[in-house]
């Protein structure tokens, strides 16, 4: 596999440094640290957001610490969670005395490190709350996770828990809000081709020509179902199905992500969010918005995830809400 790369060992380190020089205008690097945080980081009076996670994911996660957004983002190697010291240094970053909220994905290894780096920051005095994302409606425990995992409907918890904070609201409104778009989001993923970690040097999975893995993670972990090679309506039926028989989504609004996986066309991507309008709409499911485009990849793995957001009136305005974060403008 041919990778735009100097050195394996120096991935992260590179592209940390080059997206810090990329957009000097709005975020920093917390120094000998991976953390990527605001430019006017900690913010007075605002409760802080810390979410990250490995990378291999871009534009998450670096791509929505801003305004609106994130505070920070802690990075970690490809498909690695940060570590505990990494995260309490995004955390300390962030803190202006409002207390800090972490958005952590439901895979142990970020459970885990974020859940220390929280006591450890505790033990500093530092008010802290988590909570966890378990969007993914695919499976209820995989390889990386207890439970179901955390994948690209984390967006929306970061776009919705920033904007709440943004207004002044208080850590326990925050965690209140960002619980209820846990509860009310779904997602679903499908693999084409698999993708390649660099230092591994080979496909995670390998799938045949006329093969495709339902259900897949963002680690470039396999799914729980290969099957002969759909059209896009078919695919995207099996996706949407699955999703609205996990919530009652009769007679509601929602938001809609169809997120590129790292290597799907955008062309691809709008034949696939039709095939969701067109679900949606017979089922008298009315869509508020819509994102399609890369926003939680697995490097250059070729497919798509489906999210679906329940959305009442607070979500709707905080969904709304103004953003300059990189990859998440509004």
């Amino acid at each position: 596999m041919k990778k735009v790369l100097n050195s394996t060992d120096q991935v992260v380190e590179e592209m940390l440094d080059g997206f810090v020089t990329a957009h000097a205008d709005s975020v920093k690097r917390i120094p000998d640290t991976t953390v990527i945080a605001r430019k006017d980081a900690p913010v007075s009076g605002k409760v802080g957001l810390v979410s990250g996670g490995g990378s291999g994911h871009e534009p998450a996660h670096g791509g929505y610490v801003g305004k609106g957004m994130l505070d920070a983002a802690v990075v970690g190697e490809v498909f690695t969670s940060p570590t505990p010291d990494q995260v309490l240094e995004g955390i300390k970053a962030t803190d202006s005395g409002s207390g800090v909220l972490l958005i952590i994905k439901n895979y142990t290894g970020d459970v885990m490190n974020f859940d220390m780096a929280a006591e450890l920051a505790e033990a500093e005095g530092i008010t802290v709350e988590k909570v966890i994302v378990n969007d993914d409606v695919a499976v209820e425990d995989s390889t990386f996770t207890t439970g179901r995992r955390g994948i690209a409907g984390t967006v929306f918890v970061h776009k919705i828990a920033g904007a709440i904070a943004e207004s002044g609201a208080s850590l326990a409104e925050v965690k209140a809000a960002a619980e209820k778009v846990i509860k009310n989001v779904r997602s679903m993923g499908v693999a084409l081709e698999s993708c390649t970690v660099p230092a591994a040097g080979k496909p995670s999975f390998t799938l045949k020509e006329d093969e495709v893995e339902i259900g897949i993670g963002i680690h470039g972990e396999p799914g729980i179902e290969r099957v002969p090679l759909q059209s896009a309506n078919e695919i995207t039926s099996t996706l949407v199905a699955k999703i609205l028989a996990d919530i009652d989504y009769t007679n509601s609004e929602v938001a809609v992500l169809v997120n590129g996986m790292g290597a799907t066309p955008e062309m691809e991507l709008f034949i696939v969010h039709r095939q969701v309008a067109k679900m949606l709409g017979e089922k008298g499911i009315n869509i508020y918005k819509t994102w399609v485009g890369e926003y939680m990849t697995s490097l250059e793995m070729t497919g798509f995830s489906i999210s679906l957001l329940k959305l009442d009136d607070q979500l709707k305005e905080a969904l709304d809400g103004q953003s300059d974060a990189i990859a998440f403008r509004l």
